[in-house]
């Protein structure tokens, strides 16, 4: 359990929803990129007419070389992936990951906003599972963020501590706190 915490944003029953959250995002960027990329010919929109095409075929779906779904299905990717990479202490084991995965969830949500702003302000229309698609990143920032800010504050206290912030990040050296409490028992028992 990390200190001053009262849950564990790294057990699994905190990064399992994110990370079925992350799948299903998978599915419906993997299927949008797949239209956009002409593997399909419609797309499935059942409450807004032709806007899921306008959406995906607008100019601001195209200003990357790559279509926006497929870069959406990517960083959906990255998610899945850096949410399930190691255990319930990866908080202090590797922090490297919790921060990858932190910065993958992050901007991918600040990325949906923006991208559902444009799509009533300069497009007039609406797309279902582009909504659906933003939701779901909403969703994922809040429990994504609380496990970086605890790597962020264990590595805080390693530094603290001046102890090599370099090492801990990368889970090459990590104190560990219940051998330190152990040796301290011992020693009172003996005394």
């Amino acid at each position: 359990m990390p200190p001053g915490w009262y849950t564990n944003p790294s057990e699994w029953s905190e990064r399992i929803p994110i990370i079925v959250l992350a799948l299903v995002g998978l599915a419906i960027a993997s299927y949008l990129g797949a239209y956009q990329l002409g593997f399909f010919d419609t797309v499935w929109e059942p409450f807004f007419g032709d806007g899921s095409k306008t959406i995906l075929n607008s100019g601001v779906s195209e200003v990357l070389p790559i279509p926006d779904g497929v870069l959406g299905a990517i960083a959906y990717l990255i998610d899945a992936v850096s949410g399930a990479i190691g255990g319930r202490s990866r908080w202090r084991t590797m922090p490297w990951i919790v921060i990858i995965f932190g910065l993958a969830v992050g901007p991918l949500g600040a990325v949906s906003i923006i991208l559902v702003i444009l799509q009533p302000v300069l497009l007039d229309s609406w797309c279902t599972l582009c909504l659906a698609s933003a939701v779901i990143s909403l969703v994922m920032i809040g429990p994504a963020l609380d496990e970086m800010l605890v790597s962020l504050q264990y590595l805080k206290r390693v530094r603290n501590r001046r102890d090599s912030i370099w090492r801990a990040f990368w889970g090459l050296e990590t104190p560990n706190y219940q051998k330190i409490d152990q040796n301290k028992l011992q020693i009172e028992v003996t005394a």
